[in-house]
């Protein structure tokens, strides 16, 4: 096939893939080796990884040496074809996937997968991690499929990261939107033990990565107290719900028949009841929020 017909059927490729084609993709169009090779040395390509080229025109990205490391995964699949599969026979899954959803500081020197079935690679800068992911685990981010924040954060704890690393992501994923607390502790849960918790005691875990990342029920309690309309408001929702006294002392004596020492303490309380997520959120200024 001459260059110049090889390029326009390769083009139909490489536009919904990011400027990207495989030589598998490429070779069940008619294009051989060959025909890559020598667009390569003119420049019309460019070669990423072994068996990934991109067109040379195509806008860069920033996570382009992750794309090709998946498309590498199933080389004669196109992405929209397996974007649709479930589940996903390759998932950006712990650095990666924490670097897709922008939360923590990691670097990602590697390009991670989780893939249901055992994959080895010769490729130092790839990583593979087995396990069946459920669709509950599942999304895509930056147009591919991706471990949740949820799955993310125990992924990174299961990697053994230090736990100021994952405190910063949990605090970016909590400042994102609310996270699915319930599926968090259950996924904390099976590595409660070897943390130095009892064994499955998904809470407590969870407790202990919130204290480090900041945002522990003591630390929203302050948050919320600096904040004079959100401190108000729930100042005053709690003070509603109490049974109508006609004077300062009169609520003094019944908060102290309650056997509470001060409004404070009620209030303590109160705000223990709240979702910790939820007033995590709120409590972010505005220009901090991800």
């Amino acid at each position: 096939m001459k260059s110049r017909e090889a390029l326009r059927v390769l083009a139909e490729v490489t536009e919904s893939q990011w400027g990207m084609v495989t030589s598998a993709q490429a070779s069940a169009r008619g294009v051989s080796h060959m025909n890559l090779t020598r667009l390569t040395e003119s420049g019309d390509l460019v070669r990423l990884s072994h068996g990934v080229y991109k067109d040379a025109g195509a806008p860069g990205g920033q996570h382009e040496e992750l794309r090709a490391a998946w498309l590498a995964t199933e080389p004669a699949k196109l992405a929209y074809e397996r974007l649709g599969e479930r589940p996903g026979s390759a998932v950006v899954s712990g650095e990666s996937a924490a670097r897709l959803h922008g939360i923590g500081d990691l670097r990602a020197m590697k390009s991670e997968f989780t893939t249901p079935t055992r994959k080895q690679t010769q490729r130092a800068d790839v990583r593979y991690r087995t396990r069946a992911l459920p669709d509950q685990d599942v999304t895509v981010r930056e147009g591919l499929p991706t471990t949740t924040r949820e799955r993310t954060i125990a992924d990174l704890v299961e990697d053994r990261h230090d736990f100021s690393i994952v405190g910063d992501a949990l605090r970016d994923a909590a400042r994102q939107s609310l996270l699915d607390v319930d599926r968090l502790t259950e996924l904390l849960s099976p590595l409660a033990e070897r943390n130095r918790h009892r064994k499955g005691d998904g809470d407590a875990l969870l407790e202990e990565l919130l204290r480090v990342a900041g945002i522990d029920q003591d630390n929203i309690a302050k948050q919320i107290a600096s904040i004079p309309s959100l401190g108000g408001l729930v100042a005053a929702q709690y003070l509603a719900s109490l049974p109508r006294v006609d004077t300062m002392s009169g609520l003094d004596a019944q908060i102290a028949s309650s056997g509470e020492a001060s409004v404070h303490t009620r209030l303590a309380e109160q705000l223990r009841a709240v979702d910790w997520a939820t007033l995590a959120l709120a409590s972010q200024p505005a220009n901090e929020e991800g």
